[in-house]
C-alpha cells in the first residue's frame, strides 16, 4: 500500500523526522489560503502515487498567494503524465502547498529490505533529487548502505558511518544521525517495505529536511494498522485491484499481457506467468485464487479477468493441493452461464476429484480446451490468444 507525499511528510513529522510547512489543498482557494498562511513563497506539488511529477509538470514555484492559487488552478484536475504513470497518466485531485525551501545539497536517504540478506537496510546517496536507480546504474560508488540487525536495532555509529559518507559532518553530524534513527523506528513499527527521502536536503541555512517522502507499507501487515489503512486512496489504485480485494481475492496484480491467468498458489501463478513467456505469449495478471472450494470466488475470479479489454484467452492451471477440481468445474460453469463468457478457455487440471470435475465441464456448455501439462496448456493458451486477436 502507497500514500501520498503529504500524508507521508505527516506521519514522518510524527517520529521527529523533519519536514518543511505546508498542508494538502484540494481547490485554487485552499492552495491560496496556505500559501498566505506560510507568508512567503511556496511550492505547489500535485498528489498521485507516482513519481516524476515536476517532469510532467506537476510541481510549480509560486512568489506569492495569487501564483500558488492559479499554480494550483493549473495542477488540480489535470491528468498528470510521468515516467511511472504509463501515457494513461493520473487525474490530480489535490496538491500539496508548501514552504520554498533554500537548498544548499540534495542527498538521497531510504530505509529497506534487503532481498538478498533479508535484513533492513539504510541506504544513502550524495545524488540526491534523481532517480536512484539511474544512479546505480551510472554512478554505483556514490550509493552507501548500512545493514541493520533487527534484533541489536538501529546502532548510532552505523548512523554517524552513512552521515560521514554523505558529507554531514560537523554541526550536521547529530540532527543526520537523530534523523536516521527516527527513519528507522518509523519504518519498523509502521512495518513499511520502503521509506524514502529524495530528495534529503541540507538547507542554506544548515538545517536538514525531507523535502520529499515516498512510503510504501506491507500489505501483509496492514490488520495492525488501521490509521495507515485509514490513508488509502483507493482512485490512485488500478480499478480492477480494487475490485478483486473488495471480492476476496486478494493475490491479484494486473499486467499488460492478453492472457488471463487463475491459479491456485502463488509460486505456480509465477510458473504459469514464466510458461507463458516462454512460448511467446504474455499474462494479462498475476491471480492465485488459494484454495478455492467456493465456486464463487471461481466466478469473481473470472469476472475481474474477462473485465480488462485486453484479454483474449484464458488459462486456468489447477494443479493439487486442497483445491477440489470439480468446485473449480462448479466456477466455470457458473461464470459461463452468469458471464457470457466469450473469450477461449485453456484448462490444465490435476488434483483432488478431477474425473468428477471433467465429467462437468464436458456436460456443459463451457467451451474448454483442455491439456495435460502446464507447457502444453501455455502454448494452447498463447495460440488462443493469437487466433482471438
Amino acid at each position: 500500500m502507497k500514500v501520498h507525499e503529504y500524508q507521508a511528510k505527516q506521519l514522518f513529522a510524527a517520529y521527529g523526522v523533519p519536514v518543511p510547512n505546508g498542508r494538502v489543498a484540494t481547490t485554487p482557494h485552499e492552495a491560496r489560503e496556505i500559501a498566505l498562511e506560510l507568508g512567503g513563497a511556496s511550492v505547489v506539488k500535485a498528489q498521485i502515487h507516482a513519481g516524476g511529477r515536476g517532469k510532467g509538470g506537476g510541481i510549480k514555484l509560486a512568489a506569492n498567494a495569487d501564483e500558488a492559487e492559479a499554480a494550483a488552478k493549473q495542477v488540480i484536475g489535470m491528468t498528470l503524465v510521468t515516467p511511472q504513470t504509463g501515457p494513461e497518466g493520473r487525474l490530480v485531485r489535490s496538491v500539496l502547498v508548501e514552504e520554498q525551501t533554500p537548498v544548499e545539497r540534495e542527498l538521497y536517504l531510504a530505509a529497506l529490505i534487503d532481498n538478498s540478506t533479508g535484513f533492513p537496510v539504510l541506504m544513502g546517496s550524495s545524488a540526491g533529487g534523481m532517480e536512484i536507480e539511474e544512479v546505480a546504474a551510472t554512478n554505483p560508488e556514490a550509493i552507501h548502505r548500512v545493514q541493520i540487525d533487527p534484533a541489536a536495532g538501529f546502532q548510532p555509529y552505523q548512523g554517524r558511518q552513512l552521515a560521514f559518507a554523505l558529507g554531514l559532518t560537523g554541526d550536521l553530524l547529530r540532527p543526520a544521525v537523530t534523523l536516521m534513527a527516527d527513519l528507522y523506528r518509523f519504518f519498523v513499527e509502521k512495518d513499511c517495505s520502503l521509506a524514502e527521502i529524495n530528495p534529503l536536503v541540507v538547507t542554506k541555512d544548515n538545517r536538514i529536511l525531507a523535502l520529499d517522502a515516498k512510503l510504501n507499507f506491507d500489505d501483509n501487515a496492514a490488520f495492525r494498522h488501521p490509521d495507515i489503512l485509514a490513508l488509502r486512496d483507493k482512485d490512485e489504485e488500478d480499478p480492477l485491484e480494487v475490485r478483486a480485494q473488495e471480492e476476496g481475492i486478494s493475490n491479484y496484480v494486473k499486467l499488460d499481457g492478453n492472457i488471463g491467468c487463475v491459479v491456485n498458489g502463488a509460486g505456480l501463478a509465477m510458473a504459469t506467468m514464466d510458461a507463458i513467456k516462454l512460448a511467446g505469449g504474455e499474462p494479462a495478471n498475476f491471480l492465485d485464487i488459494a484454495t478455492a472450494n467456493d465456486p464463487q470466488r471461481v466466478v469473481n475470479a473470472l469476472g475481474i479477468i474477462t473485465s480488462d479489454p485486453n484479454v483474449k484467452a484464458i488459462l486456468i492451471n489447477i494443479f493439487g493441493g486442497m483445491a477440489r477440481v470439480d468446485v473449480i468445474a462448479e466456477g466455470i460453469i457458473k461464470a459461463n452461464e452468469e458471464l457470457k463468457l466469450n473469450v477461449p478457455i485453456v484448462a490444465r487440471l490435476a488434483g483432488t476429484n478431477l474425473e468428477e470435475g471433467v465429467r462437468m465441464l464436458e456436460a456443459s456448455s463451457v467451451h474448454c480446451e483442455r491439456a495435460e501439462d502446464l507447457g502444453e496448456a501455455a502454448r494452447k493458451a498463447v495460440a488462443a490468444a493469437g487466433a482471438a486477436q
